[in-house]
Order: structure tokens, then C-alpha cells, then sequence
């Protein structure tokens, strides 16, 4: 998964949350409008969009948007931070099986998660393929006093993170299923029958998720604030070109512009598909 992109009639304030909150540092900037990231990594870009409303809790949009941390420590850190934020609305901590998690919303109401993936030989996969999850209280004191460090809150905005996965609210499951697995060439890792539909590629426990849990039954987005855009990357040299090759076949209207290749899933959510640059000097086959 690569950038997160989010409108807002505010991009100080916004800015300034992802900063001071979740310790991110500017990567790049345009007048108003800025990408932060961790390490060099783009995670989060913010935009200037003036005369629209935010969303409606039951409109098909963003859930959150995951922020990935390597180790334990760096993820208990930037939660220490996030919690004594006055603009952070801590929402509540979880152990799913595969990784634990705490979540967020911004100023924008703007759902956030901070997770650490549990070591993959832990994760469970069913003779169906699909890869064991679950919900349970993950007890956030207890966490912190565990795995907080003065040496991850040194390292609060150098620590590395990543977009690990994207949480989107749509109005039915089997319709994200023909759009992410069928047409966009996604694999199932897990469902909740017509209440959630978990996504990966590689054998990664999700990279997308969809659920109807606020938004069974809505239509495509309005042109609101909130989420803008989901940046997706592919192999350099695979995928692409297949990509689109799926997906207009499909019947999907996806265009290629000078961010990728465009396309819109049932509810109006924007996802540019890119690939990453090869390294320098790899070999070509």
C-alpha cells in the first residue's frame, strides 16, 4: 500500500495532529498541501479543499487507514504520543490475532489505526486459505508500560512506518468482492459473511478491508472532505499493464494519468495503482 491522500478545510490543524500526534515529518510540499511520512516513507498526504462538507458516519468512504510499525516500542511510542494529543479521540486497542492495534480519530474524524503485525509464524491459515483473525480487548496501560521505551519516544519522527493496510466502508460485500478480488486481482484472506471482506497480496493477512458495518446498503460517495485517494504499488515491470488489461475487461473505466493508473471502485473511492521504481542496477530478465 503506498499514500493515503485526505481532504480537509484545514490543513494546519491536520497537519499539525499528524505531526505533533503520530510524530510524522513533512516528505514534500505543495502550497498548502503536504505528504508526511516516516523515515522518507510517504504515509499521509493532506489537501486543501475548500466549500465541501465532511462525510456522514454512514457514507461509504474511509474506516481508517493503518499505520504499519516494525517494532513494538516504536508503535507503543507514537500511541503515548497520540493519547496525549487534545485533538486525538483515542477509540479503543485490540489484539487480533495477527497483529495488536490501537485506534484513533483525527480532528477530521479521520479513522486511524497504529498496529504492530505478531511474527507471521504465529498467524494461522485454514485449509480454505483464508488466515485466522479476531477481536479481543488489548489492555492499552498495560501495553505501554510493557513496550514504552525513552528510546522509542526519542525516535517518535525517525522510527520507520508504512500504510499496512486500508479500511474502507462500502454498501455491500459481495460487490467489493467482484471489484477487489475478481477485477482488481486482489486475494480473500478472510470474511464476515455480508459484514466484512478482508484483501492481501503475497500472503499478507490484509492490505484492504471493506466492512457495512455503519453503511450497509449506501451508494457511491459524494464529493466530500475526507478520504481522497489510495495509492496502491506494484513490482516494477508486473502487474500494471495486467492491471488494466483485468480491469477494462471488466467493464471498469480506469485511466492512465501522471500518477498511474486510475480507477474508481463501486462507491466513487479513487485508488492509483503505480508501480516502484527497480532498484538501481538490478539485472533486467
Amino acid at each position: 500500500m503506498g499514500l493515503v491522500t485526505l481532504k480537509t478545510d484545514n490543513v494546519p490543524r491536520l497537519r499539525d495532529y499528524y505531526e505533533q500526534a503520530l510524530g510524522l515529518v513533512a516528505v514534500a510540499e505543495d502550497g498548502p498541501n503536504v505528504i508526511l511520512g516516516r523515515a522518507g516513507t510517504p504515509l499521509v498526504g493532506i489537501e486543501q479543499a475548500d466549500g465541501l462538507k465532511l462525510p456522514g458516519e454512514g457514507e461509504a468512504g474511509l474506516y481508517h487507514v493503518a499505520i504499519l510499525f516494525e517494532q513494538a516500542a516504536d508503535l507503543a511510542a507514537t500511541v503515548y504520543s497520540a493519547v496525549r494529543h487534545d485533538q486525538s479521540r483515542f477509540v479503543g486497542s485490540s489484539d487480533h490475532l495477527v497483529s495488536e492495534a490501537f485506534y484513533f480519530q483525527d480532528p477530521d474524524h479521520n479513522g486511524i489505526e497504529l498496529y504492530v503485525d505478531r511474527p507471521r509464524e504465529q498467524w494461522q491459515w485454514g485449509p480454505d486459505r483464508q488466515v485466522a483473525m479476531g477481536t479481543s480487548y488489548l489492555p492499552w496501560d498495560q501495553y505501554l508500560n510493557t513496550h514504552l521505551t525513552e528510546d522509542s519516544v526519542a525516535r517518535l519522527r525517525t522510527a520507520p512506518a508504512a500504510v499496512g493496510h486500508v479500511h474502507l466502508q462500502v454498501g455491500d460485500v459481495a460487490t467489493a468482492e467482484e471489484f477487489y478480488v475478481r477485477d482488481l486481482g486482489f486475494e480473500k484472506t478472510t470474511g464476515l459473511g455480508t459484514m466484512a471482506l478482508f484483501v492481501s497480496a503475497g500472503g499478507y493477512h490484509h492490505h484492504m478491508a471493506m466492512n457495512t458495518w455503519n453503511s450497509t446498503g449506501v451508494g457511491p460517495r459524494r464529493n466530500t472532505l475526507g478520504l481522497g485517494a489510495v495509492d496502491i504499488t506494484l513490482p516494477p515491470g508486473e502487474g500494471l499493464d495486467s492491471a488494466e488489461e483485468r480491469l477494462k475487461g471488466a467493464g471498469r473505466i480506469a485511466q492512465r494519468t501522471d500518477r498511474g493508473l486510475e480507477v474508481r471502485d463501486p462507491w466513487n473511492t479513487l485508488l492509483v495503482l503505480s508501480e516502484v521504481e527497480a532498484p538501481a542496477g538490478a539485472a533486467s530478465n
